[in-house]
């Protein structure tokens, strides 16, 4: 059979990774992130009506550094999937698709979702005396 010289079809070997594409990627992640994060929810609800001992393990598990570090990780995917969808609201009325325009949306969603998690985490710290 002979060589054909057809170019490849477009994949991630052949484009360079853009920032809009990142960020596209990044929302369907966090997507999948947040139904993790719903099922973790459920496994936390669940040892709230199993009983107090059952409770107290699931505390110390959020309470430890690793469970502190995914819910600050889940709840900055909450925040950028909540504004990344906002901005996808935006493309879908038509607007905010000039090259220059999605790149600070970009910018403004990966911002505005670290102020929120910042804020929501402090919030949440203060709200409680700084209680642990």
């Amino acid at each position: 059979m002979a060589q054909d010289d057809r170019p490849l079809s477009p994949h991630l070997q052949v484009y360079r990774p853009q920032f809009t594409s990142i960020l596209s990627i990044l929302h369907r992640i966090t997507g999948v992130a947040l139904g993790l994060g719903a099922l973790a929810l459920v496994a936390w609800l669940a040892a709230l009506a199993a009983g107090p001992e059952a409770f107290a393990v699931a505390r110390g598990v959020a309470r430890s550094w690793l469970g502190c570090l995914v819910l600050v990780g889940f709840t900055w995917a909450l925040f950028y999937h909540l504004c990344n969808g906002i901005r996808h609201l935006f493309w879908d009325a038509g607007m905010g698709f000039e090259l220059e325009t999605a790149r600070l949306s970009g910018y403004g969603v990966v911002a505005a979702s670290v102020v929120l998690t910042a804020l929501a985490w402090l919030a949440g710290i203060l709200g409680s005396g700084g209680a642990s």
